[in-house]
This record gives C-alpha cells, structure tokens and sequence, in this order.
C-alpha cells in the first residue's frame, strides 16, 4: 500500500503543481486585462476630448468660411461699382474736355479777313 500512497502523493503533488501555474497565468492574465481596460478608458476619454475639440473647429471654420464668402461678395461689388465711377469718369472727363474746346472755339476772337 505504500507504493499505492505513494503514487497518490505524486499525483496530489503534481495537481496541485497545474493548480499554482494554472493560477499563476490566470493572475497574469487578469493584470493584462486589466491593463488593456485602463488603456480602453484613456483612449476612449481621448476620444470624446478630441471629437469635442474637432466639433469646436468645425463649426468655427464654418462661421470663417461664411465671413470669407461675405467678404468676398463685398470687395467683388465694391470692385464693380469702383469700375463703374472710373468709367463714369473718364465719360465725364471726355465729355468735359470737348465742352471746353468747344467753349474755346466759340470764345475765340474771329479773325477777319481782308
């Protein structure tokens, strides 16, 4: 019976062996777990601080494009009506000048010819 208990002490001893390293991994396991679930929490805050930040610039880079777009309109009108009182003037400095030739001829005296 000896050899009997024996045997069965090995085995007892080699159960409870995988026993401890069966629970050696499972605690190496549970702190990678754990580990990756910190992880998971940080990028997972990140994530709402940036999309947060990324709404922020996009509605501010809709209000700019907006300004942009309005400032655009205004100096292209501006440009036109500007274009519009060069040529009114060089109408009216055309116009002026035949005036004054014209006013020139008739206040010239008339040379009589003999």
């Amino acid at each position: 019976m000896t050899q009997q208990a024996a045997a069965l002490q090995t085995y007892n001893n080699e159960l409870v062996k995988c026993i401890e390293e069966l629970c050696s991994k499972r605690d190496e396991l549970n702190r990678q777990i754990k580990q990756e679930e910190e992880e998971k929490e940080r990028l997972q805050h990140d994530i709402r601080v940036l999309s947060e930040k990324l709404s922020r610039v996009n509605e501010s880079l809709t209000q700019r494009l907006a300004a942009r777009a309005t400032f655009d309109r205004t100096i292209a009108e501006t440009e036109a009506a500007y274009t519009k009182i060069l040529e009114s003037s060089q109408s009216l400095l055309s116009v002026l000048k035949q005036e004054a030739g014209n006013l020139s001829k008739a206040t010239e005296p008339r040379r009589t010819e003999h």
